[in-house]
This record gives C-alpha cells, structure tokens and sequence, in this order.
C-alpha cells in the first residue's frame, strides 16, 4: 500500500476523495488534513466520518501523493514545499493550469507565488495526457467546467473537423456544489431552489483556461447555475468544416475514446445529469442544428470534474492501476 495526504480536507473535494479512497486496494489515505498547522477546521459530521486534523508536516513527509484541495494562492506555497520534500502533487486548485504567470495575475489577481514551477506542471485531462501525468511530479487538476467541454472539443479540434473561423459557444449548467461549500447569498437553498440563472457572464475565470487547453481565441463560455447539489452539462456550438455532420463528428469521437473507460460517446439519445452523478464518467453526444453542430457532455462536477479525475491522476503517477478506487 502507498499513503497519500488530503490536505484541505474539510471541502466537498476532500469529502469526494475520501469516499473514493475508501474502496481503493492500492492507496491508504494516512492524512486528512486541514491547510494551517495546529488549526483543525470546522467539518460537520454530516460531510465526512473522518475527523479532519490540522496540517502536520511530518505525517505529509510519510506520504507518497498529496492532494492539494486547497483555495488558490494557498495552494502553490505548499506545492513548493512538497515538491522539494518530492511528493506527488495533484493540485485541485487552478494554481498550475494557466502556463502564464502574467495570465494568472490578469485572471486572479495576484502575483503566482511559484512561477518556476509552471513549465513543469502538467495539465491532468487524463485521456489527452496520460504519459505526461505518469511521468510528472506535479498535476494540475483541470477545472469541472473546462473537462466537460474540453473532453467533447479537443478530439474535433485535433482531427480538423471544427471551422475554426467561426465562434466556439459553450454554455455550461452546474449544480451548486460547484461553487464550494462556503454559503453564499446565490448558492443558499432559499436562493437556489426553483431558480435559475447565468452567472460570470464574460468575466468567468475558467474561460481563459478552456481557450488555452483548446487553442482557441474565438470562444464563448457562459456558465449557469442549476438548482441540484451536483453535476455539468455543458451544450457545446460549433461550425463544423465544409460539408461535415454530425455522423462524422461522433464516428471521430467513437474513435479517440475507444476502449476509454470513463467517456461515453452515445450514438443515440442525449446525455442526463442523474446518469453520470456520483460516477467518474463523462458521456458526449453530437447532433445537427442547422448549419451548427451541438454538443453535449455530463459529468460529475465533484468526481470526474474534481476529485475522480484526480485520483485517476494520482494513480498513474504512484504507478497504480489507472481506475482502481474509481469503480
């Protein structure tokens, strides 16, 4: 058995992993931590029935992989650290998925505390990575919206078949796990419930990380916040090249995830929230609209959009089989 650390454990992500831990045969979760010495968070019984503790180096120096679900800015200080103890990072954080220190500070508005480790850092979208993450110290987990879209687009994008002349619209719904555990006056259950609304409307942050991953300047995301704890579907608009459809769109699809264990590509129907939830899958459809054709793809915000894809992450990087703990 290897050991690996939560740290940042009192969120929905820390939860999500533990859950998952919980059934892996490879990986014993040793420490459950919170991001300050001698300061145990607040974590209701209700969220986790492992007792959150205080950050303590010496049980993270035992370990081989580290989680980082920690808030951004926080979370490259202890990546610094960790990564000269030489553990396994996954970074659940958008710390390390912008390649650009400058980007970073444009889009969070603070200087990035460990530029050097950026060139090094690798982008975990697991299917369109996995080399690089076995190899690599340090992953920086994709964000829950960019996978929904990107696991859809990136396959498209690769074999020629989107007009790149023409706008990429992604229009993305989540549920209100998505904004963290925090209340706020948006997500409460009296603001959430039978409502609906778009939220970050050409502002939001993970706009620039979808445009990077995808090499896309012309694209449009706009996300919305749905009235259920937990899921993306995220409703893709592209131009496809001179006399493509939607037939050739999904037989490309059918192709790149062939034999992928995690993403779906139906060839019939539309993929539902309740489908994916709780599960590590992404399931992607393609349909003509006219001259346009759509996309959609559902997955779990909390599992394939944060700590599944991480714990496929973690476990190529300590040698592990890549699904195990993610049945």
């Amino acid at each position: 058995m290897k050991r690996v650390t939560i740290l940042g454990a009192s969120g929905y992500t820390g939860r999500e992993l533990a859950r998952l831990l919980s059934n892996h045969r490879e990986l014993e979760l040793d420490g459950f931590l919170g991001a300050r010495e001698g300061v145990a968070p607040e974590a209701p019984e209700l969220e986790c029935d492992r007792a959150v503790e205080p950050l303590d180096w010496a049980r993270v120096a035992r370990a081989d992989g580290v989680f980082l679900c920690t808030p951004h800015g926080t979370s490259a200080e202890l990546a610094k650290k960790l990564v000269t103890l030489g553990k396994k990072v996954v970074d659940l954080s958008a710390d390390f998925r912008l390649k650009s220190a400058a980007d970073y500070h444009a889009v969070y508005g603070h200087a990035h505390v460990a530029p050097e480790l950026l060139p090094s850092a690798v982008y975990g979208l697991t299917e369109h990575a996995r080399d690089a993450v076995a190899k690599s110290q340090l992953v920086a987990n994709p964000g829950c919206y960019p996978t929904s879209i990107l696991l859809a687009l990136k396959p498209l994008l690769a074999a020629g078949l989107v007009d790149r002349a023409h706008t990429v619209v992604c229009d993305s719904k989540s549920g209100v796990s998505g904004a963290g555990k925090t209340p706020s006056a948006r997500t409460i259950f009296g603001a959430s419930h039978e409502n609906f609304l778009a939220y970050g409307v050409g502002t939001h942050r993970h706009a620039p990380e979808i445009r990077q991953e995808a090499g896309l300047d012309d694209l449009v995301f706009t996300p919305h916040l749905l009235p259920v704890f937990r899921g993306i579907l995220s409703t893709i608009y592209v131009k496809p090249k001179a006399g493509a459809k939607a037939a050739e769109l999904r037989a490309c699809l059918a192709s790149a995830y062939a034999g992928e264990r995690f993403v779906k590509v139906f060839s019939k129907g539309q993929p539902e929230l309740d489908r994916v939830q709780r599960t590590n899958e992404c399931h992607v459809a393609v349909a003509d609209s006219g001259p346009l054709c759509v996309l959609t793809s559902a997955i779990d915000n909390l599992v394939k959009g944060a700590a599944g894809q991480a714990l496929q992450n973690m476990n190529l990087m300590l040698g592990c089989e890549e699904a195990a703990g993610l049945g």
